[in-house]
């Protein structure tokens, strides 16, 4: 089976395109939703949160979403400290789902797929592109913040034209191209690369 990555920065519009790979009886594992599971149910997680952050960080038995946010939004160090925490469980969580998967190809989608190092277990990558002042758009109407948040969130992740050039194919959701014929192209492919890998001896 092929370990594909599906990544893009925030508004890029990655999740809505995973849906489709989704809808076409394709594997997804979410590394976001999985991190906010695991931050809420694996409790030496939830420990190390607690101790880096105070109890602030924790309504009840459910990660406090806005307080994080804001503590990784405050500055670098917070987000390096919350990731050194949250990546390596989660990374190992996919690794896990990914064995149980008996599709040709399954995906893996990710923010930030090449900054935590998670590219390292796939086959190939997947970038999910669109402009700078799109994606602002996007996130303000999706997530209600501000311009200056959106930005703030962007100067965070890896700059979009460099992740883009490290993908294996790129998906442009820029709304000039029809992304539900680019998905089914490129679904086309993967099979057939899986097809290809599975008539393909296995190497000692």
């Amino acid at each position: 089976m092929l370990r594909v990555g599906i990544t893009g920065g925030i508004g890029s519009g990655k999740t809505t395109v995973a849906q489709i790979f989704s809808l076409l009886g394709v594997p997804v594992y979410n590394a976001d939703h999985s991190a906010r599971r695991l931050m809420n149910s694996d409790k030496n997680i939830r420990e190390a949160i607690v101790k880096l952050f105070g109890q602030e960080s924790y309504k009840g038995t459910e990660l406090n979403r806005s307080f994080i946010t804001s503590k990784v939004l405050e500055n670098e160090k917070n987000r390096a400290l919350i990731n050194a925490i949250v990546h390596p469980a989660t990374i190992a969580d996919a690794e896990n789902w990914m064995k149980q998967q008996k599709a040709p190809y399954a995906l893996k989608e990710a923010a930030i797929l090449f900054e935590s190092g998670a590219e390292k277990n796939l086959d190939f990558v997947i970038g999910v592109y669109a402009p700078e002042a799109l994606r602002i758009r996007r996130t303000i109407k999706r997530d209600g913040r501000s311009e200056a948040e959106v930005k703030k969130w962007m100067s965070r992740q890896m700059n979009e034209d460099e992740k883009m050039k490290l993908c294996d194919f790129v998906i442009y959701n820029d709304g000039n191209h029809s992304v539900i014929d680019q998905v089914l192209s490129l679904h086309k492919k993967l099979l057939n690369l899986a097809a290809r890998q599975s008539a393909s001896p296995e190497k000692e």
